[in-house]
Formats: structure tokens, sequence, C-alpha cells
């Protein structure tokens, strides 16, 4: 059954965790209650009683895993983001498979981790997704990548301006908007004009969808 979680003070960001292996779930309960600014409001131990806790604390963020009984990660992710869509969600995931990350890509997933990240990085993924941004664990980037490189030859598509590409092969090898600008030497008010730019003109909704945009253009 699913467990609440008792409150530990006044929080900016309320979180409910999904995964049903016990030792696994308690765990990440534990670290995340240390962490400042993040309260972790519900626990469940698989997707169907994720959804429930969901519709019970609309929280500010979903902590999934992939791999659940009666509803996956994937699956959870979907009706969350359709049901529910003041509430983004994070995947966590063991094998990072390309099947299951890229679903959960479609499904509008802001953040990706594997389950060997710390604490202060599943925060960090957690804060990012609840600002509408977008985080990416090296090791499910790299899935993401040989998932995606079936073209061999860059293509420029959309209309995207020799900057935005050059922009975008920066957002595809996970730099930041200040990395960016220091890359090119220009303001980060500029770099951020030329993600606006090059999201609407390619149907991009964040940097998860970018790095998989890129590398299905080659442009990785």
């Amino acid at each position: 059954m699913a467990r609440s979680i008792g409150d530990t003070g006044m929080s900016d960001l309320r979180v409910v965790v999904a995964d049903d292996q016990t030792v696994v779930r308690d765990g990440l309960v534990t670290l995340l209650r240390l962490l400042p600014g993040i309260d972790v409001v519900a626990a469940a131990s698989d997707g169907l009683e994720a959804l429930e806790l969901v519709a019970e604390y609309a929280p500010d963020v979903l902590l999934v895993d992939l791999r659940m009984p009666r509803c996956d990660g994937v699956e959870t992710t979907r009706r969350v983001r359709a049901e529910h869509p003041g509430t983004e969600v994070v995947v966590l995931t063991t094998y990072s498979d390309d099947d299951s990350v890229l679903g959960a890509l479609k499904a509008g997933a802001r953040g990706f981790l594997t389950k060997d990240a710390d604490a202060e990085s599943i925060g960090r993924a957690l804060q990012a997704a609840a600002a509408g941004q977008s985080i990416i664990d090296g090791d499910v980037q790299r899935r993401l990548i040989e998932a995606t490189t079936t073209v061999p030859a860059p293509q420029q598509a959309d209309g995207l301006t020799p900057r935005e590409i050059e922009v975008l092969r920066l957002i595809a090898a996970g730099l930041s908007n200040t990395e960016i600008a220091r890359r090119l030497v220009v303001s980060e008010a500029t770099v951020k004009t030329h993600i606006n730019h090059l999201f609407a003109k390619a149907g991009l909704r964040d940097r998860a969808q970018a790095v998989a945009y890129a590398y299905r253009r080659g442009l990785g």
C-alpha cells in the first residue's frame, strides 16, 4: 500500500515518490527529506498508487521508477501529464534502456536520472522540473544519443539559422545557458533568445526534447 509521509515543515516543493522496491523507495524518501526545500508528501509502490497520490496531494513533481507493476513509469508519466498538468515528472531508472527512456520522453517527463544518482543530483532535477527545465543524467543522455543517431549527416531542418543550430549542438553536449554564453561570447539573454526561437521553430518543449531532436538530425 502507498503510505503518506509526515510533513517536514514548510517547503516550496512537494514531491511524491513511486518505486516498487521497498528498500529503494524508503531510501529515496530518507535522502530527499534531508534536502532543504523539498517535502516528500507521499510514496507509492506502483504506478496506479502513484496516480492516486498525485490526484490526492497535487505535488509539484512525481519522482517515478520506470519498471513497476500494474502501471509502468512510461504510462504513469503519460497519465500524470494528461490528467494533472500541474505535476511535472522526473524518471528514475536502473537500466535506462532505449525504449523506456524515449517512451518517457515522449510521454512528457522533464528529467531522467539513473538510480546511482546522489541526493543532491536528484534534488536539482526535481527543482529544475518544477521550474519547467530538464536535467538528463549522463548515462541516460548517452542512451538517447545511441537511440537517435540514425541520421548519417547533419540536416538543417525547421528553418533553424546557423547560430540556432550551434546553440542546439551545445545543448546536446550538455552545456548550460551560462556555459553556452561563455562559449559563444554572448550574453545569457541572447542565448535564451536563440533557444526560444529554435524551440518554437522545431516544436520543442524543453532541453530533453532538444537533445533527442539534435541527435535525430545528426547535430550532436
